[in-house]
């Protein structure tokens, strides 16, 4: 039990230091900026784009999602990291191309159309660079 406990905590490690910490403060400044502006949006504009403003907030979700697991690190945390990443991944490429393919559906872009363009595409990479981490740190 010890030392599954020791490993447990040297996974910790590796998650949380050096670039670690600058991805989860990335994450943590998305996970601010996805849900002040989709909050502010849904109680002051929802009638306008209604769709695009329910996945900002959706996106948010996942933002916070992430920022929590990788901070914290565990096992468990890190498989939901993951999962959040991939679904941050999808949605970014589903709702990307959405919003080229039919952009009246979203009259007010979002965190995630046109693959993040309105956050110098950061919400494509942030996904993939996710999953890197924790495949790297799972290994090292």
């Amino acid at each position: 039990m010890a030392a599954s406990s020791r490993d447990e905590d040297k996974l910790r490690e590796r998650t949380r230091t050096g670039g670690g910490r600058v991805l989860i403060a990335v994450y943590a400044v998305f996970s601010l900026a996805a849900a002040a502006r989709s909050f502010v949006q849904i109680v002051q504009r929802f009638d306008i784009a209604p769709i695009a403003f329910s996945l900002s907030a959706v996106a948010a979700v996942f933002y916070i999602v992430a920022t929590i697991t990788l901070a914290r690190a565990s096992t468990v945390s890190r498989r939901l990291a993951a999962w959040s990443c991939i679904i941050e991944f999808a949605g970014v490429i589903v709702v990307g191309t959405i919003s080229l393919a039919v952009p009246e559906w979203f009259p007010e872009p979002t965190v995630w159309s046109h693959y993040g363009s309105g956050y110098l595409f950061i919400p494509l990479v942030l996904p993939l660079i996710g999953l890197w981490w924790l495949r790297h740190t799972a290994h090292e």
